[in-house]
């Protein structure tokens, strides 16, 4: 069996040795294939990383806030009758998440759950000089806080700290309200006013963010409020991003608060997420079944140009099996080889990706790579395609009369 098996190798190698520029051509073809798939997966998967730690690196996966308030009837309308009435909207005001240092470390129980940050969030003004800002102000415990949006990791000058009376401040509000790290400003929530020194200057990767940003102390942010004691959110990240939708599903169901998954405040780039997926499926499906044709097309080509001799190796005793192998031998060894050059030529697409397009910053736009089960299921999948588009010339070669071929 080895021995016959050598044979058909022999064979089949000396096929492709003779048609050299055939089988270049379709290896060629082959690796152009591969090295689109591979290209495009790794690009998709980059851009699409990048926009997700764009987008999940300000906020939370999970938010679950304290549900708004809401007018009531003056009275029930009994079965039968028929009333008018007009309600007037209530303005809606700061409400802490009831019984929120409780639920803490409930949540953090639950194994979907890496973290959970509680916050008070609300609006306010930052006062320096003449310079006056509308600010969002955010009460926060740093450490929790930084596992939630790795505040720390976003420092441009100072220091990430949180002290009494220190405050962290968006890299573009510092720049309109004239500060640096260790100048003091004034924050105002109504009637009351607070001085808070600069610590650190951060990039939170959105410009309106970095412009109206004020970090403070959980306490500070619940005195400059009216909320004391309470926290407006918590903030909750997952092990897996795409689990928020079920999991925040799932908290509705257990908790009467507003619970809140990044798809749901983020329904558009979802949206536009999944369109960049089905058109990398439709990119991937669209380019095999062109690899596909050509080593089909080549090979039955091989088949027409070797009759004669395909007809000489069956007069001599060659079964029709061993003639069908070859083929697929020839099928499966312009796939591999093909897919080998591809993955080669898309390592260097990817360097030069990385080398030659950059941001305003003089930074690659975004990191992309390409993983290597990536790599190892592009190349099975382009081997198997090898191996199937062999599978009509194949069975034509093994169909042939001895006689008939001979003639031709």
């Amino acid at each position: 069996m080895a021995k016959t098996f050598g044979f058909e190798w022999l064979v089949a190698l000396r096929f492709l040795r003779e048609g050299r520029m055939q089988t270049l051509l379709i290896i060629v073809g082959v690796a152009a294939g591969v090295a689109v798939v591979a290209y495009i997966s790794a690009l998709i998967a980059g851009l699409q990383a990048s926009t997700l730690s764009k987008t999940l690196g300000a906020q939370g996966h999970i938010t679950l806030r304290s549900p708004q308030d809401a007018v009531q009837p003056a009275r029930l309308i009994q079965p039968g009758e028929t009333a008018w009435f007009e309600t007037q909207p209530r303005a809606q005001r700061l409400r802490s998440v009831v019984n929120w240092q409780m639920l803490v470390p409930v949540l953090e129980a639950m194994p979907e759950i890496s973290s959970v940050s509680p916050m008070v969030s609300g609006s306010g003004l930052a006062l320096r000089g003449e310079a006056q800002q509308s600010i969002a102000l955010l009460g926060v415990d740093l450490d929790r806080y930084d596992r939630i949006v790795d505040l720390r990791g976003k420092v441009v000058s100072g220091v990430a700290r949180l002290a009494p009376g220190e405050g962290i401040v968006g890299r573009d509000l510092a720049t309109d309200l004239g500060v640096r790290v260790g100048d003091r400003f004034t924050v105002q929530t109504g009637t009351v006013n607070e001085s808070v020194r600069v610590t650190a200057l951060v990039d939170l990767g959105v410009r309106d963010l970095n412009r109206r940003t004020v970090i403070v102390p959980l306490r500070a942010a619940q005195n400059l409020l009216g909320l004391p004691g309470g926290a407006t959110n918590l903030d909750i990240t997952l092990f897996d991003v795409w689990t928020a939708q079920t999991l925040a599903e799932d908290l509705r169901t257990r908790y009467p608060y507003k619970v809140e998954s990044w798809q749901e405040n983020n329904a558009q780039l979802v949206s536009a997420l999944n369109a960049q997926s089905v058109s990398t499926s439709i990119i991937r499906s669209v380019v095999m079944v062109v690899v596909v044709l050509g080593i089909a097309s080549v090979l039955v080509v091989s088949v027409v140009q070797k009759g004669r001799e395909i007809g000489i190796l069956r007069a001599m005793g060659t079964t029709r099996a061993q003639i069908l192998r070859v083929f697929l031998l020839q099928g499966a060894v312009v796939g591999v080889l093909g897919s080998v050059l591809g993955l080669l030529l898309a390592v260097a697409l990817i360097w030069a990706f990385t080398q030659f397009v950059k941001g305003s910053d003089g930074l690659p736009l975004f990191n992309i790579t390409l993983p290597w089960r990536v790599a190892l299921n592009v190349a099975v999948v382009a081997s198997v395609c090898g191996v199937l588009a062999a599978i009509a010339p194949a069975r034509r070669a093994a169909a042939m009369d001895p006689a008939q071929a001979i003639r031709l």
